[in-house]
């Protein structure tokens, strides 16, 4: 099945739009969390250059920020760019290992392979395969102890789509059912 950057936005925003007022935006060369504004009236998950992975991910995080998390540009989260040092590294790692989990189920759920990212390039020798167990791990226990409310809609409706092959109605319906009674 072929990955159109329209369709998986059309399955976020089918989902999200209405009761999260928030929509999934192709972006430039960096990804970015944006809140509602005065300019634009809706929350913004921002993929880079047109990459599906970039869409999992950043779609991962926003899954897992919390209400007041979600009111803030990147959810007040910092970055360090490549050439980050051990401990900068090993704090990035720490936070990316349940993001990077949801970006593997959802991954799954679309039919595509899960590569991990330790997104570094710098002078630091990184453990590739250990974030990779640690990741592992950590998207067996979402699956033994269950997704976050909105993973959840967005994993059916990924899976819907590209595994069951639903209509996109169809498949945001089969997310929508996640959703219910409540937004988390």
């Amino acid at each position: 099945m072929e990955h159109r950057l329209e369709d998986v936005i059309e399955l976020f925003d089918g989902l999200f739009l209405g009761p999260c007022n928030t929509r999934l935006v192709r972006g430039g060369d960096e990804p970015l969390y944006l809140p509602a504004d005065d300019q634009v009236p809706w929350h913004r998950v921002i993929f880079a250059r047109g990459f599906f992975a970039s869409v999992l991910h950043e779609v991962s995080h926003w899954c897992i920020a919390g209400p007041r998390r979600r009111l803030l540009e990147d959810y007040g989260y910092w970055y360090e760019p490549d050439g980050r040092s051990e401990m900068q590294q090993q704090a990035f790692e720490k936070v990316e290992v349940a993001p990077q989990a949801l970006e593997r189920i959802f991954s799954e759920a679309a039919g595509l392979t899960f590569h991990v990212s330790v997104d570094n390039l710098g002078e630091v020798e990184v453990d590739r395969e250990g974030f990779a167990r640690r990741v592992a791990e950590r998207a067996r226990r979402y699956r033994d102890e269950g997704l976050p409310r909105r993973a959840a809609a967005f994993e059916a409706a990924l899976r819907g789509f590209y595994r069951q092959g639903l209509a996109l109605s169809e498949a945001i319906e089969l997310g929508r059912e996640q959703l219910e009674p409540a937004i988390a």
